[in-house]
C-alpha cells in the first residue's frame, strides 16, 4: 500500500471529521473532548500513514484511534481529581459501532446540535463550519472577517452552552422536527449567501464558503430523503452557483443578472439544479425554498434577460409570499413587478417597505427611479445604498451608477 502525503491526509482528516466527531460525542457526551480526540488521531495519522499507508478503513481508523487517545487523556485528568472526565469516562462505554458507509443518524444528531435554537445564529454558522465543515477555526474566521481569536472563543463559548445546559444531542422528535429542519436550512443558506454576497470584504463572491454550502446542502438532503425542503434548498443554490462566472467581469466588478453574459453560466449545474425542482414539483410539498428555486429556475430557462417569462415569476413570488411575507420578498417580487407592470407600479410597492437599512432596497429604488427619468431622486437613493453595503464590489456598482444618474 502507498503511502500518503501530509496533504492526502488532511483530505481524508476533512472528509471523515463530521463523522468521526459524530460517534465520539455519543461515546463521551461531550463536542470538546470528540473534537480534541479527533484532533489527536490526526496527528497519529501523520506519523504512521506516510510510513505504513493509509488503513483499510481510513473512517473506522479514526474512531478507534481518537477513542483510545481520548481515554488516555481522561484517565490522566480524572486521576487529577477531574470531575469533568471522570464524568466523560463514565458516559463512555464499549468500542463505538464502526459501521461502513453513511451513519445518517450520528452526523444528523451533531447538525441538530449545532443549530439548536438557544445558540444565536452567529454561533450555529460557527459550529456547523466547524464541526460539519472540517473547517479551521482561522478559515472560518477569515471567511467572515472576524480576529481567529474572536472566532475561537465563539466556540468555546457555543461548546461551553451546549455542555452546560445540557442541550440534549439528538434528532427532534416528529412534532418538533419541521421548526427545527428550518433552522438547520437557514444556516446553511446563511453560508452560501455570505458566500455568494459577502456582506463586506474586498470582494463579491467568497467561492470556498458557497462550496461548503453546497457540500451541507447536499449532505442534508442524503441524510433526509423525504424533506424536500432540503432539496429545494440544494437546487436554489446549485442555480446560484452556476452564475460564478458571469456575476463579476476581470478586474473583479459585479455584472447584474440583466447584463450576464449567459454563454458563462455553468450549464451542468443549471441541469443539476433543474432537475432538483423538478423532482420538487412531482412531490407537490411546496415550501419556501423549493419556490425560490423554482424562480431561479425560470431566470435559467431564459437565453436572454428580455426572455424571461417574468408574469412565471410574478406567479411564484404571489406563492412564495403565502410561505413567507417578509418585506425583503416583497422587495424581490416588486423587481419582476417592473418588468411586467412597468417601473411605477413596482416603486409604488417599494416604497410601502419597511426597509430603510437595507441597501438593496435603496438600490432597487434607485434603478426604478433612474427609469422613470428621476436622475436626481436616484442619485440620492443610489447614495443611501453606498453607505449601507460594506462590499467593495457592490460599493463600485453603485458608485458607477450614481455617477451616471449625476
Amino acid at each position: 500500500m502507498e503511502p500518503q502525503s501530509a496533504s492526502e491526509i488532511e483530505r481524508v482528516f476533512r472528509a471523515e471529521q463530521a463523522r468521526a466527531v459524530a460517534v465520539l460525542v455519543r461515546v463521551f457526551g461531550d463536542i470538546g473532548i470528540a473534537e480534541d480526540a479527533v484532533a489527536d488521531a490526526f496527528v497519529a495519522a501523520l506519523e504512521r500513514w506516510p510510513r505504513d499507508g493509509p488503513p483499510p478503513s481510513p473512517a473506522g481508523w479514526i474512531i478507534t484511534t481518537a477513542r483510545r487517545r481520548a481515554i488516555d487523556r481522561l484517565r490522566r485528568e480524572a486521576s487529577r481529581s477531574d470531575r469533568h472526565a471522570q464524568a466523560a469516562l463514565l458516559h463512555a462505554g464499549g468500542e463505538p459501532e464502526l459501521e461502513e458507509g453513511p451513519v445518517p443518524d450520528e452526523r444528523l444528531r451533531l447538525i441538530f446540535t449545532c443549530c439548536h435554537p438557544a445558540l444565536g445564529r452567529a454561533a450555529q454558522v460557527a459550529l456547523t463550519l466547524r464541526l460539519l465543515g472540517g473547517l479551521t477555526t482561522g478559515e472560518i474566521a477569515r471567511a467572515f472577517l472576524v480576529p481567529e481569536a474572536t472566532m475561537a472563543q465563539r466556540l468555546v463559548r457555543a461548546k461551553g452552552k451546549i455542555r452546560d445546559a445540557k442541550i440534549p444531542y439528538r434528532v427532534p422528535a416528529a412534532d418538533e422536527l419541521a421548526p427545527r429542519l428550518q433552522s438547520v436550512l437557514a444556516v446553511v443558506y446563511l453560508v452560501f449567501n455570505e458566500g455568494y454576497a459577502a456582506s463586506s470584504g474586498p470582494g463579491l463572491v467568497r467561492a470556498e464558503l458557497c462550496a461548503e454550502a453546497l457540500r451541507l446542502g447536499r449532505l442534508l438532503a442524503e441524510l433526509l430523503p423525504d424533506e424536500p425542503e432540503a432539496l429545494g434548498l440544494v437546487a436554489l443554490m446549485l442555480l446560484g452557483e452556476s452564475r460564478r462566472a458571469a456575476r463579476t467581469r476581470a478586474a473583479g466588478g459585479l455584472v447584474p443578472l440583466a447584463e450576464q453574459d449567459r454563454r458563462l453560466w455553468d450549464r451542468a449545474l443549471v441541469a443539476e439544479g433543474r432537475s432538483l425542482v423538478r423532482a420538487c414539483l412531482r412531490r407537490n410539498q411546496p415550501g419556501p425554498y423549493q419556490i425560490q428555486a423554482a424562480i431561479q429556475a425560470v431566470h435559467s430557462d431564459a437565453p436572454s434577460a428580455s426572455a424571461t417569462d417574468w408574469r412565471q415569476i410574478v406567479a411564484l413570488y404571489d406563492h412564495l409570499l403565502a410561505f413567507d411575507s417578509g418585506p425583503v420578498v416583497a422587495l424581490n417580487r416588486a423587481v419582476a413587478v417592473a418588468e411586467v407592470d412597468g417601473p411605477g407600479a413596482a416603486l409604488e410597492l417599494v416604497n410601502a417597505l419597511d426597509l430603510a437599512g437595507y441597501y438593496l432596497f435603496h438600490a432597487v429604488r434607485a434603478d426604478l427611479l433612474r427609469r422613470l427619468g428621476r436622475e436626481a431622486d436616484a442619485a440620492k437613493a443610489y447614495a443611501a445604498a453606498i453607505e449601507r453595503t460594506e462590499n467593495a464590489a457592490e460599493r463600485d456598482f453603485l458608485r458607477r451608477r450614481l455617477s451616471a444618474a449625476g
